[in-house]
């Protein structure tokens, strides 16, 4: 199985620099990367097409899905237009004011959709509202993109590394909702403190065109009232029955599809315009990765790596589960936070078999990856996203810049989490 185990470490290692330095696509590399493990796997007779298939965990992709029909029908109507104007009126033009209501409501819709399509929702119209006031919006795209990777780590649906660790380890909404939350609270208020600090200059100047703000009406951004109205109620069932959903003996995938189709039914949307809105390439790369990991478990690499961390694992439980935080922060700011977790969850699995607990390590994952994701301007899809919409600003944010504003968040989020994560321990 040495061959096997190199090869395959080699095909994921490439593939991972691949999508590191944007060489290709990132979900054309996964791709590529599945079906040389596939290919490699049958050659040398370790993996096979139906292991493959068995390797990916149909209940993240189930999750997602449902999450973005949801928000596919819930985008044309204009209320995630509707509240960032509204957020915009209320702040009366303050810089400081402003910066805390745009990440407050970044922060609060990021909990229950993903990170990436809420900041796709709010950033362009945060730019128009600075271009009003006339103020550079960094400030602002900044802080919606660090705030919404720190937020979302408090729900199971929140952010993508969450799905994946609800999934493998069994939590449930609420389990986030008593262990995650409340560390991510006090994370998140750390956070915003730091970026009122560091961005002091910025918000200090005061915008020329404050009363211009007020001018705006939330109601015009508000397009199509009564099909909003009718996925938010469908949205709020949906996250009452997530609440609940392991009492009911119901998964979080049959919960948030069943939604999507009674939303579907309800507003009669044109299908296919609101298939075009779904992330399929996103989906695609999630399945692709989960085939790759599936592969190096066939191979026996999870299984070396899983001795070797046995002996790390001897040191004292609180110092391990501080530690897999601070080096999954380090990974995830490097290379996106979803391929990091992906790779990780079989190891900790593998961590249990052996005899280890591995009930704390999960949500040393889930913060590490959740955090870390803010170190960098690569290291979470919605910064890249907000990076690129920056561009069309006269001040873009570039990687030098991030990593002056992002990288001190990151290293204050990763701290303050360590520390309520070693007092709070006895309870994980």
């Amino acid at each position: 199985m040495i061959l096997p185990a190199i090869l395959s470490s080699l095909i994921l290692l490439v593939s991972l620099w691949l999508i590191f330095s944007e060489k290709l696509n990132r979900t054309i590399t996964a791709i590529a990367g599945a079906a040389l493990i596939v290919g490699l796997g049958k050659l040398l007779g370790f993996y096979s097409e139906s292991d493959a298939l068995a390797a990916v965990d149909f209940n993240t992709l189930g999750l997602l899905l449902g999450m973005m029909i949801l928000v596919a029908l819930l985008e044309p109507t204009g209320f995630f237009q509707f509240l960032a104007v509204w957020t915009g009126r209320v702040s009366q033009g303050r810089p400081v004011r402003l910066l805390v209501l745009l990440g407050t409501v970044t922060t609060v819709l990021s909990m229950f959709l993903d990170n990436v399509t809420t900041v796709v929702l709010i950033a362009p119209v945060t730019i128009l509202i600075c271009e009003i006031l006339g103020v550079s919006p960094t400030p602002y795209l900044m802080a919606e993109a660090l705030l919404s990777d720190t937020g979302g780590v408090a729900t199971l649906i929140g952010d993508p590394p969450n799905v994946l660790i609800g999934s493998a380890a069994g939590l449930s909404f609420t389990d986030f909702l008593t262990h995650s939350l409340p560390i991510v609270v006090i994370v998140w208020l750390a956070a915003l403190f730091l970026l009122r600090y560091l961005f002091r200059r910025e918000l200090a100047v005061r915008p020329p065109k404050a009363k211009a703000v007020l001018k705006l009406n939330p109601a015009e951004a508000l397009n199509d009232r009564k099909t909003a109205v009718r996925v938010l109620i469908v949205l709020g069932a949906a996250v009452l029955l997530f609440f609940v959903h392991h009492l009911l003996h119901l998964s979080p995938s049959f919960v948030a599809l069943s939604a999507a189709a009674v939303a579907l039914v309800w507003v009669r949307p044109d299908v296919k315009k609101t298939l075009e809105h779904i992330e399929w390439s996103v989906l695609i790369f999630f399945a692709a990765l989960f085939i790759m990991v599936g592969g190096l478990e066939a191979a026996g690499v999870l299984e070396t790596l899983v001795r070797a961390l046995e002996h790390a694992a001897a040191i004292p439980p609180v110092l391990f589960g501080v530690l897999v935080i601070w080096v999954v922060a380090g990974l995830s700011a490097v290379v996106d936070n979803v391929p990091i977790t992906i790779a990780l969850i079989p190891i900790i699995q593998g961590l249990g078999a052996s005899g280890v607990d591995i009930d704390p390590l999960w949500w040393a994952l889930a913060f590490g990856a959740g955090f870390g994701g803010n170190g960098t301007i690569i290291g979470s899809t919605a910064n890249i996203v907000v990076a690129t919409l920056s561009e069309k600003t006269r001040t873009p944010i570039t990687p030098k810049l991030w990593n002056k504003r992002g990288l001190p968040v990151m290293l204050v989020t990763c701290a303050v989490a360590s520390i309520l994560y070693a007092i709070a321990f006895p309870l994980f």
